[in-house]
């Protein structure tokens, strides 16, 4: 078994990813969605959160060799990014969604400098929008963002797209389409239901309004 289905094995099975057919989830966006990503609930197991940050490294190593230092997306993103840059020995921020409103209304919280190169780590990517808010938050201060990494992405086209006019890479330790490979493998879907959720991915907007008619 590859990394990436044994990744949404171990997701799937822990509960930080569940599927609903009837009564889809509501994401803050207003998106109806079958599947639903909780990957706050790998905090609360040591053996999937280590599997996470191995592989997490293993693609900064790969990919990014050169980092100067490992940025996490508040608020999930944090504690992975935290145990990554452990393993690698390199500092660490976190970036909100926005600057606080009191004291030095930081939205960067650590030390970051001009001129270094940061990975962007995330737990997940939906639309794309909080994990380019981080890119963009250290850009202004003149980092030079490597890539976004997270544990798990939808794959949505509106994500893909957002990313490219960004001109920043991306890539995710697995996917919504390997959790329905894992899922159609393991005889937990049927073919009807494989396909229900397929089209949620290839029109969110369609499947919400299926669902609010």
């Amino acid at each position: 078994m590859d990394t990436k289905l044994h990744l949404a094995k171990e997701l799937y099975e822990l509960g930080s990813l569940q599927v609903s057919y009837d009564q889809p989830f509501t994401w803050t966006s207003g998106i109806l969605s079958p599947v639903y990503c909780d990957n706050r609930l790998t905090m609360s197991d040591v053996h999937v959160r280590e599997y996470i940050a191995e592989q997490f490294v293993t693609h900064i190593k790969t990919h990014c060799p050169d980092v100067d230092v490992i940025a996490g997306c508040a608020t999930a993103g944090i504690p992975h990014a935290a145990w990554v840059a452990a393993r690698l020995e390199l500092p660490m921020v976190y970036v909100r969604d926005k600057p606080k409103g009191h004291g030095k209304e930081n939205q960067i919280e650590g030390r970051v400098l001009e001129g270094q190169k940061a990975i962007v780590i995330e737990d997940l990517i939906s639309t794309g929008k909080s994990s380019l808010n981080s890119v963009r938050a250290l850009k202004q201060i003149g980092v030079e963002v490597e890539s976004v990494i997270a544990i798990f992405s939808y794959g949505l086209a509106t994500s893909k797209q957002a990313f490219q006019e960004e001109n920043i890479p991306y890539d995710t330790l697995t996917n919504f389409d390997v959790l329905l490979d894992y899922m159609m493998q393991a005889n937990k879907i049927t073919e009807q239901q494989h396909t229900h959720l397929l089209t949620f991915k290839e029109n969110p907007a369609q499947f919400s309004l299926t669902y609010q008619q």
